[in-house]
């Protein structure tokens, strides 16, 4: 029977992914008492990763698509660290949203919302979260966005 949370998902159209592997010395997620931390999630689609530079021919659209594709990564993780039982998730503590971009973009929030906007209307008020939208030089693979988070779980 499917979870709560991944029938409402279902009906967004989203299937999530199988929790990815690490791409180096680091471990997916790190579970603390209730509360799990998920390494920065990178923005993968059947297609392959989104990448691009905010500011240098990359769109805040293509952004936001970045982020929310992280984010519905970073779901996997946590389903993966909930041993396949994704409603154990009570809410989105905080994310940190590195965006792949120019010395003089500043609309880092604004391609973070792509995260934060999904994680809201998948999850509602379990979705809503504290935050930080940071400007990063260059990502791994060139990818426009990378989000890590923080969760809390039962």
């Amino acid at each position: 029977m499917a979870s709560d949370i991944e029938t409402k998902l279902a009906e967004m159209g989203i299937t999530l992914p199988e929790a990815a592997a690490p791409a180096a010395n680091y471990v997916p997620f790190v579970l603390s008492g209730n509360m799990l931390y998920v390494s920065g999630q990178l923005p993968g689609t059947p297609e392959g990763l989104i990448t691009g530079k905010l500011g240098d021919g990359c769109s805040v659209e293509k952004g936001a698509e970045a982020a929310k594709a992280c984010a519905i990564a970073l779901l996997g993780q946590v389903k993966a660290a909930c041993g396949g039982d994704i409603d154990r998730l009570v809410r989105v503590v905080r994310l940190t949203g590195f965006v792949n971009s120019t010395g003089d973009f500043t609309d880092q929030p604004k391609v973070i919302n792509g995260a934060s906007d999904f994680l809201v209307a998948a999850l509602g008020e379990k979705g809503t979260h504290a935050r930080a939208a940071v400007s990063a030089a260059s990502l791994p693979f060139g990818v426009a966005v990378e989000i890590d988070g923080i969760f809390q779980i039962a």
